[in-house]
């Protein structure tokens, strides 16, 4: 059928299936910015104007647009010039990946239209529809209000930093007040004591357009820079803005063949038979895969190292389920359509197996046994017959022996539980031969290099015919780190000749990709009399599905992690990971470190209460300080645990501070008010304030490689070739600050590639907080080699007989003498005129330090005692990073991954029913927060600087998953008195413990 309509102001007829949506009808007419969230519109990316209404065109059929005027962001920019609200978008930090920043920009224009001066709240509401994964929805929030400051003819505001005043624990009068000592009746706090002389007032950051600069602590010692440490844009902004095809599905070939899976309806079960005559009978159908007709090579799809850590206990196809999701076959067709239909006529016949879902149940004795095939026998799990992946154990010290001097032992088991990390973008790939008959996959990856590596023996072809491009990611979080769907695309573009694409649907990426391990932790703690820990014992059982992936990893992490925050001259960990029957855990943001923090935490709390100790007093008592060893972390580490290297030294800390100024933020002294723990009129509800410290690191020690490449250009600008991957977090841009500060010359002069096995160095990918700290100092030393090249050019073109004393900046290459030479006339010189030669270098780096990132978490919430629900109130995080190369993406990245650790510690639950089929694999059922529902965050970023950073910079992107669990059981229990150990703080769960508790009182 044929519609008309008038996209973005032009009238234009369309040819239209009459069940095709109205998104797949303008992404086939290359309108881009339009995007797949999921099957039935939750996301809110798909989001369009149709008549100057916001809608989404995913769940709106094209007919129905028929007659209507459809608007997208497409038609926002004149040119080269911006709509004032993509401008407020990018100045404001809004943008992390972008895969829905083109919905909320349009959400904002609706809003603006209707209402010129909206309040924060009207903002909220109006991007409510919109499910963001990675701002935390504050930055959007701050660039829509200042966009209508901005049409109201105001100017915008100052992104500067708010600069605050150090501020001290060990202060006795900031210790005084905030535990009440110098106070009245019933420990209410005494008096503060006046602004600005023993710590910072209350600063009121909100500027009339409502745009709140990030907070920082500046370190006396950071060399003053004028790119680095600077709230630059962000390089990919404009693009991302404008909705420009930038993404894996923004591309189209000649000839594409669509993939759909067919996957198991069983937890565990066998294939019998699988027949798929008329599947492939059926028109438009080009190939069928399964175990029958795909080699059966064993692999591991986890891990950071080479080779892989063991077990290898996946295959493409097998012929066994091990979890509802689980791969059966794969189809190509000549559409999305008849790929779904032909999966109807797979023939699939099973035997249904006994599962097993609970790490606890999955260990016992007759338990079913997951991997009883007998290749496992090399495949190097430690005892499959008993469900077990992975035995692994690290002691430093005599743990019995401490417990034996002890003057108190505590113990307490904790649980977490199961999530998954919610991508708004899914994982998506396509694949094709290149002109030259080598294998080009281009797909939504975090780990482009080790897919290349991975694939290679599934499709039997070697690494030099296999390119892997990574384009724009729209959030990975984690769950893209792993070679997941590109054999599959692989597997059957060499089988048809043809251009394949596999997009997972959002009910696909919560059964069929990866999710966070549940655990069950027990700790068993001892210390003195003084309240200093001097034994302490850490148990996980964790739980890592049908397949190992990342499951030995991410437990030595949560054992890393669970036992480096504070101090213990005894410590032991001990860990299984088992195979069970649910859908397959792998790595996600912090990957081991939250669920260990929660317990640890949580833990160290309740000792302190047993105690009779000042919760915060006890902590710092315990933690660790500059100076410290991690004497646990080369017990730890990925690989054999016999390559222990030396042992790693805290060489900065900002945790003091974190802690101070987090106490003053949330006004912790309330803490010591009765009258305010009750809320006015409404007796069921009870306040509380809950803290954590947190600790985590940077990259994993003499393992993550990244690598740069530099050169100029004739104009004096640069080329950046970098294999790290930038998922939203803004890495194409603080590598290209470093390069610029090292070269004397402004961001934009800085051009970044990134992520091409092909064309870019190597990179082992990103994860683990590495990028700034390892490809950052990659690309600081291949600018640093550049820089002596130039120098020497000047000092050839200035007639100098050295060159050491030169000075990079302003564009500029400056002598000793004030002479200088433009860097765009030194270019020229190098590359045509005399001595000609392509200034350039290559660098790069790995390191032997993970120096660890700290921070205070810090929480308020409302509980309400009759129904068990928790209403979190405010979010306050005072975090360590180091230098911040760019504070404004810090801030969001701070800021996102609080939002996430929100939803992990408060809402965010897969739930199965008795055969292992998840209940809520979509958006809804599912709860993830929403713009509308946040609580009040604020970020504080502490400045240290680590001498083993570039710059001074360690990691700030996985600690703000850490702490958010934690502090919400202290706030919890600091309104009601009950401890809960295990999340998530659902009304139920909460309900549950206040009435055990109220039952245990009578």
């Amino acid at each position: 059928m044929e519609i008309t309509l008038s996209l973005n102001g032009e009238e234009r007829t369309f040819s239209t299936d009459p069940d095709e949506s109205l998104l797949r009808l303008l992404r086939r007419h290359g309108i881009f910015s339009v995007r797949f969230g999921s099957d039935t519109g939750e996301t809110g990316a798909a989001a369009v104007l149709l008549d100057g209404r916001l809608v989404n065109a995913d769940i709106l059929l094209a007919a129905q647009a028929d007659g209507h005027a459809v608007e997208t962001v497409e038609g926002m920019a004149h040119g080269l010039d911006l709509h004032p609200i993509q401008e407020a978008f990018i100045r404001t930090g809004a943008i992390q990946s972008g895969y829905s920043t083109p919905a909320m920009v349009l959400a904002a224009r609706e809003l603006l239209e209707k209402t010129p001066t909206p309040t924060e709240e009207e903002v909220r509401d109006a991007l409510s529809g919109i499910l963001d994964r990675e701002t935390g929805y504050v930055r959007p929030v701050q660039a829509v209000l200042e966009a209508a400051a901005v049409l109201r003819g105001e100017d915008p505001s100052p992104m500067e930093p708010t600069i605050l005043t150090p501020i001290s624990i060990y202060d006795q009068d900031f210790l005084d007040f905030f535990r009440g000592k110098d106070g009245g009746e019933d420990g209410a706090p005494g008096e503060r004591p006046p602004e600005g002389e023993r710590f910072t007032p209350e600063v009121d950051t909100k500027t009339e357009v409502g745009v709140r600069p990030p907070k920082h602590i500046v370190a006396t010692d950071v060399p003053e820079t004028k790119v680095v440490g600077q709230p630059e844009t962000k390089v990919d902004a404009v693009k991302l803005v404008k909705g420009n095809p930038a993404f894996t599905d923004d591309f189209e070939m000649r000839g594409m063949l669509y993939a759909k899976l067919l996957t198991s309806p069983h937890a565990h079960a066998r294939i019998l038979e699988i027949d798929d005559a008329e599947a492939r009978a059926l028109p438009g159908v080009h190939a069928v895969i399964h175990y029958k007709n795909i080699p059966r090579v064993r692999y591991a799809s986890g891990g950071q190292s080479y080779p892989n850590p063991r077990p290898y206990d996946q295959v493409s196809f097998d012929d066994k389920v091990r979890y509802v999701g689980d791969r059966v076959a794969a189809v190509a067709a000549e559409s999305v359509a008849i790929a779904e239909e032909a999966l109807k006529f797979i023939k699939v016949e099973y035997e249904e197996l006994p599962a097993v879902f609970d790490e606890r149940e999955a260990i016992k004795e007759g338990a079913p046994v997951i991997h009883d095939e007998p290749e496992m026998e090399g495949a190097g799990a430690y005892d499959p017959e008993h469900n077990i992946s992975h035995y692994i154990e690290a002691e430093v010290g005599d743990v019995e022996q401490g417990f034996a001097q002890a003057e108190h032992v505590f113990e307490q088991t904790y649980r977490v539980h199961q999530v998954q990390q919610c991508p708004i973008e899914p994982h998506i790939a396509i694949s094709y031969w290149d002109a030259d008959e080598r294998l080009v996959i281009r797909t939504s990856t975090q780990v482009p290099f080790h897919v290349r590596r991975m694939v290679a023996p599934l499709l039997g072809l070697p690494v030099r015919r296999i390119r892997v491009i990574k384009p724009r990611i729209g959030g990975g979080f984690g769950v893209k780190q792993e070679m997941l769907i590109e054999d599959i695309v692989g597997h059957l573009t060499m089988i048809t000749g043809r251009p394949v694409r596999l997009e997972l649907t959002r009910e696909e990426e919560f059964v069929s990709s990866r999710t966070r391990h549940p655990q069950t932790i027990t700790y068993k703690t001892g210390v003195d009399a003084e309240g200093a820990l001097v034994a302490q014992q850490m148990t996980v059982l964790g739980n890592t599905g049908p397949y190992a992936t990342h499951g030995l990893t991410v437990q030595t992490v949560t054992g890393l992690r669970g036992l480096s925050t504070y101090n213990c001259p005894n410590k032991r960990f001990d860990c299984r990971v088992v195979y069970t029957n649910i859908p397959v855990p792998g790595a996600y943001r912090g990957y081991g470190a939250p669920q260990a923090l929660f317990a640890l935490e949580v833990h160290m709390e309740e000792v302190a209460e047993a105690l009779g100790m000042d919760v915060i007093a006890f902590k710092a008592k315990n933690w660790v300080r500059v100076g410290d060893p991690l004497d646990i972390a080369p017990h730890l580490g990925e690989g054999e645990a016999e390559n222990v290297h030396e042992i790693p030294i805290i060489l900065s800390s900002g945790l003091e501070e974190c802690i101070a100024q987090g106490m003053e933020a949330i006004d912790w002294h309330r803490r010591q008010d009765p009258e305010w723990r009750r809320v006015p009129g409404k007796p069921h509800l009870r306040r509380g304030l809950g803290m954590a410290v947190c600790m985590h690191g940077t990259a994993i020690p003499n393992l993550d490689m990244g690598g740069a490449s530099i050169k100029i250009n004739d104009d004096g600008s640069f080329n950046l070739l970098v294999g790290a991957t930038d998922l939203g977090t803004g890495s194409d841009t603080v590598l290209s600050q470093i390069a610029a500060e090292v070269l004397g010359v402004p961001l934009q002069d800085i051009i970044i590639y990134s992520s091409d096995t092909d064309m870019t160095p190597f990179d082992t990918g990103a994860y683990a907080s590495s990028t700034t700290y390892i490809s950052g100092t990659a690309v600081k030393r291949a600018a640093e080699a550049v820089r002596e090249q130039i120098k020497e050019r000047a000092a050839l073109m200035l007639d100098l007989k050295e060159w050491s004393n030169v000075v990079l900046g302003d564009r500029r290459a400056h002598a000793p003498d004030g002479r200088s030479v433009s860097l765009e006339d030194i270019a020229l010189h190098s590359l045509h005129q005399q001595d000609q030669r392509q200034i350039m270098a290559t660098a790069s780096f790995v390191s032997g330090e993970s120096p660890p990132p700290f921070a205070g978490q810090f929480a308020e919430v409302e509980v309400d005692t009759e129904t068990g629900q928790v209403t979190v109130t405010k979010l306050i995080m005072a975090v360590d990073c180091g230098v911040a190369i760019n504070p404004i993406t810090a801030a969001g990245q701070v800021e996102g991954g609080m939002t996430q650790a929100l939803g992990y510690a408060h809402c965010e639950e897969m739930v199965y029913d008795d055969q292992g089929a998840l209940l809520n694999p979509h958006f809804g059922p599912y709860k993830i927060y929403r713009a509308d529902e946040m609580p009040e965050m604020d970020v504080i970023l502490v400045q240290t600087v680590e001498p083993s950073g570039p710059f001074g910079a360690k990691a700030v992107a996985e600690i703000p998953k850490d702490g958010v669990a934690p502090a919400l059981a202290s706030a919890i229990h600091d309104a009601t008195g009950v401890w809960i150990r295990e999340i998530p703080f659902t009304p139920e769960r909460v309900s549950r413990a206040l009435q055990a508790a109220h039952e245990n009182e009578q």
